[in-house]
């Protein structure tokens, strides 16, 4: 980024081919859109490109980035619904063959869990998809949505609390 920021934006594909699929599984979570994921991934680094000269060396690219991705989606909330798509690691998390009653159960299971998230509020949503999907340290998840990492901690646990409230009240269950 030194060198993005001191001019040499051929740079910058560097950059983009190092973090762009985490920006995109970051809009993709977010909006459930393929195609309008892949235009905030591109609107993010143009804009990386056109503010380069606020990036301040010595602190972290990937939160500056996540950042700045953070705005560009914001930009565009609101004009369109959200669905939020659990990554493949998520849908498939168990690593032997189930039977086939096991399998029925685990996809029930991962259909509450989306309909949870999707009816999360955003804030909330989107500590969740930076701490859990993403695997983003807290202090990244602070830098990108400019606050104190004690601010996500909290943030995280009371999404996390709502997210289970959310699964077991549509599962008919007490969480």
């Amino acid at each position: 980024m030194r060198e993005v920021s001191a001019g040499d934006v051929a740079r910058l594909e560097v950059l983009f081919d190092r973090h762009h699929r985490a920006l995109f599984q970051f809009f993709l979570h977010q909006t459930g859109n393929r195609a309008s994921s892949e235009d905030l991934v591109q609107e993010a680094f143009f804009r990386v490109l056109k503010y380069r000269h606020t990036w301040k060396p010595g602190t972290g690219f990937r939160a500056w980035l996540f950042q700045i991705g953070r705005h560009a989606w914001l930009d565009q909330a609101g004009r369109h619904a959200a669905e939020v798509a659990l990554p493949e690691s998520v849908e498939n998390f168990a690593s032997a063959a189930p039977s086939p009653a096991r399998q029925a159960e685990q996809r029930e299971e991962t259909e509450c869990l989306r309909r949870a998230l999707a009816s999360m509020p955003a804030e909330k949503k989107e500590v969740l998809i930076l701490s859990r999907f993403l695997n983003m340290k807290y202090d990244e998840i602070a830098a990108a949505l400019e606050c104190e990492v004690g601010t996500v901690k909290v943030r995280v646990y009371r999404a996390l609390r709502d997210l289970s409230e959310r699964f077991f009240a549509l599962r008919g269950e007490r969480a």
